[in-house]
């Protein structure tokens, strides 16, 4: 095990799998304009229209009750228009991201329950970054969304480590983190960190999921870290089950609790309250996927 310290790191491993693991052509022709004055906010909004598939996929969750218009939307460069082309940039990461990540192992994980709590993360994480007054409180999706990320490239690059790890680690989702750690000498948190830094995506959405097991270590986005920290906590737990939402509250140290604004009576409506966004969703973002 001790080589696998020494000859591997969270960036290699990465590094060594940009071909595997790519976010599709659009999403980058998209960015290229966006950081281009001359392209208005009506002509990305036709390069994507150019992909029907993805045009219908993003026109549905814009009109979910994820983002709660009265009115509908019925063209992308309206969606762009309405809800901003950083914001568009993220759903196309988030409908993307499923395709990226086929042929997991389906006895490592079952990938319908890791997108549906993935899903979940990020539906939490967005409203409590709206209950904390975080600007731009959407990008907060898309890091809980990806925030398990890492353990996919782990399960794809690393299977029979990664078994290894879950069998030690009892399938305890608080020890896994340490005996990665352990044996690898980096966590899934540090492969995703690494894997958004090799997308491109903004530095905020690196911070939290770098640092989501130890949100004081972040350094510009520590909220962001925090807020992920505590979604991440909360994705796999049971809205109608309150004795184990207790029990996880009183794990979360005061000083976390705090930053968030949040007492326990109201974190638990919120938590209800994301349960039409998560299933709404989820539904949207497998839509016609079949996972083996």
């Amino acid at each position: 095990m001790a080589d696998t310290r020494v000859t591997l790191t969270a960036e290699s491993l990465v590094q060594g799998s940009i071909t595997l693991f790519s976010l599709p052509d659009i999403y980058h022709q998209i960015e290229k304009m966006v950081n281009d004055p001359r392209f208005t906010a009506l002509e990305i909004g036709q390069v994507i229209t150019k992909d029907p598939a993805l045009s219908i996929r993003l026109l549905k969750l814009v009109n979910s009750s994820f983002y709660g218009f009265q009115s509908r939307i019925d063209t992308i460069s309206r969606a762009v228009a309405i809800i901003g082309i950083k914001d568009l940039q993220n759903l196309i990461v988030a409908t993307s991201v499923v395709d990226v990540f086929n042929g997991i192992p389906c006895d490592l994980v079952d990938m319908t329950d890791f997108w549906m709590q993935s899903v979940q993360c990020g539906v939490i994480a967005k409203l409590l970054a709206k209950e904390s007054s975080v600007l731009h409180a959407e990008r907060l999706f898309l890091a809980g969304l990806l925030h398990k990320i890492g353990a996919l490239v782990l399960y794809q690059k690393l299977p029979e480590l990664s078994a290894k790890v879950l069998k030690l680690a009892d399938y305890n989702a608080e020890l896994v983190p340490v005996i990665e750690q352990e044996m690898m000498g980096f966590t899934f948190a540090d492969v995703g960190g690494e894997l958004v830094k090799l997308w491109a995506l903004p530095d905020s959405l690196y911070e939290a999921i770098a640092y989501q097991l130890t949100p004081e270590m972040a350094l510009a986005h520590r909220l962001d870290a925090q807020i992920l920290h505590i979604a991440a906590i909360f994705c796999t737990a049971l809205v109608h089950d309150q004795d184990l939402v207790n029990e996880l509250w009183v794990k979360i140290p005061l000083e976390r609790r705090s930053l968030i604004g949040l007492d326990k009576k109201r974190f638990f409506t919120l938590l209800v309250q994301a349960q039409e966004d998560v299933r709404q969703f989820f539904q949207l973002l497998v839509s016609g996927k079949k996972f083996y």
